[in-house]
């Protein structure tokens, strides 16, 4: 079993082909090129014609031998990192509050989850986003992991192809002020699938982002 595999699955960290300036031009404070979001790290590794977006992710508590989980490139890191000082964020970022990954083929994907460690905790059938679709959901510390059925856009067969990552959601104290700073960078705000919440999306590509980021805050009875 892989080191530290007895302690619950924490994301340590995820890597990204973006450069540092397009995640400090939507409000994140950059250091090292990395961004801090309490336990979890986003380390930025450069932007290149054949690698955007997500790109990889640490685990820890996980057994997984071969370095991917379904296709997604994972590296497995012995114990989880020690926190540090939390950075002050201009858009008001607190936490990563989940990762969404496609997949084709849900079952396998969940699977593969579960004979790595993690710990299922539902699966959701919805057609909030306009066509049916279904949902797992996987808790990573303090970070969940959406897993989503639907087409992964490589052109294999369903059979084949594997899971991919789609984006992620960060939560922020305030969707009205990341409105005031980002201006038309900024989608529409609505009310989340979770009560009380709101999310809007970051019109990445404007920000010169390659991943999907939306925000989420607190204040769903505005």
């Amino acid at each position: 079993m892989t080191a530290g595999a007895s302690a619950p699955p924490l994301l340590a960290s995820l890597q990204v082909a973006d450069e540092p300036e397009a995640w400090a031009a939507a409000g994140f404070t950059v250091e090292d090129a990395t961004v801090r979001l309490e336990a979890v790290t986003i380390e930025l590794v450069g932007r290149s014609d054949d690698r955007r977006g997500i790109v990889g992710w640490t685990l820890t508590g996980v057994d997984l031998p071969g370095g991917s989980l379904d296709g997604l490139p994972t590296a497995i890191a012995p114990s989880a990192p020690q926190p540090g000082s939390q950075p002050t964020h201009a858009n008001g970022a607190t936490k990563l509050d989940h990762v969404v990954v496609l997949t084709p083929d849900l079952d396998r994907t969940i699977a593969a989850c579960e004979s790595a460690g993690l710990d299922l905790r539902r699966i959701r059938d919805t057609t909030s986003y306009g066509s049916p679709m279904r949902q797992a959901f996987f808790r990573l510390g303090p970070t969940i992991l959406e897993v989503v059925s639907g087409d992964t856009g490589t052109g294999q067969p369903a059979d084949d192809a594997p899971a991919s990552w789609f984006g992620l959601a960060v939560d922020v104290a305030d969707l009205d002020q990341v409105a005031v700073l980002l201006g038309d960078r900024l989608g529409t705000i609505k009310g989340a699938v979770q009560e009380g919440r709101r999310i809007a999306t970051l019109r990445h590509k404007d920000l010169g982002m390659s991943v999907a980021v939306a925000a989420m805050d607190g204040h769903g009875d505005r």
